[in-house]
């Protein structure tokens, strides 16, 4: 009699504790991010913001991941958004066609060979005071598409950096990158990817 009352108390004190454990929170399992194709990341006319502004990044769902120019608490209202800027403007990509930088592999540094080109731009700005310009970074077909969207970021925010070095203001420079989507030469040879990986500078002149 006393063992099966033993075995009774023992098997109660069992359910008690596994109850108890099973009424604990787990910690969720960590969430992961997969890269894909699905996924991209976007710098459509972006430029970066002046003083007083900051560069605020938006997610929503698997949708692009963008980024716009919002003022800082206390600042004055946004201006025009770079996209509004440009559609004001009248864009030719014939006068600096001479003037497109070239890239290393996977590099976003300008070669001391190319920054002629640079100052042939900053000229021209410096002379058409109420042009701006918008630069693009391209990149060729190797890497996946979000890195390579962020290489010609890089690439298009360099050539900028370059041009507001030699005297031409921040807010005349806009960027884009298109990655690998716009190649110049549409081959899958090392002469191909040579001419792919380039900024190219188009200018932009007021409509009135």
């Amino acid at each position: 009699m006393k063992s099966i009352k033993f075995l009774y108390i023992f098997a109660m004190a069992a359910l008690v504790v596994a109850v108890a454990d099973g009424c604990k929170r787990r910690p969720d399992p960590p969430v992961k991010f997969i890269p894909g194709k699905s996924r991209t990341i976007t710098n459509e006319l972006a430029v970066l913001p002046p003083d007083g502004w900051d560069t605020t990044t938006k997610v929503s769902g698997k949708g692009p991941v963008t980024s716009e120019v919002v003022p800082k608490v206390g600042g004055e209202s946004p201006p025009l958004s770079p996209r509004e800027l440009i559609e004001n403007m009248i864009p030719d990509r014939e006068i600096f066609k001479n003037q497109t930088v070239y890239f290393g592999f996977d590099r976003a540094t300008i070669k001391a060979s190319e920054g002629s080109k640079l100052k042939d731009v900053a000229k021209v700005l410096k002379e058409k005071d109420q042009t701006k310009v918008q630069i693009e970074g391209h990149c060729d077909e190797r890497g996946t598409e979000e890195y390579n969207r962020s290489l010609g970021e890089r690439r298009a925010l360099a050539l900028r950096e370059y041009l507001i070095n030699l005297g031409v203001t921040a807010d005349r420079v806009f960027t884009i990158s298109y990655g690998e989507d716009k190649p110049a030469v549409p081959e899958h040879t090392d002469a191909a990817w040579e001419k792919n990986r380039r900024g190219e500078f188009i200018l932009l002149s007021p409509k009135n």
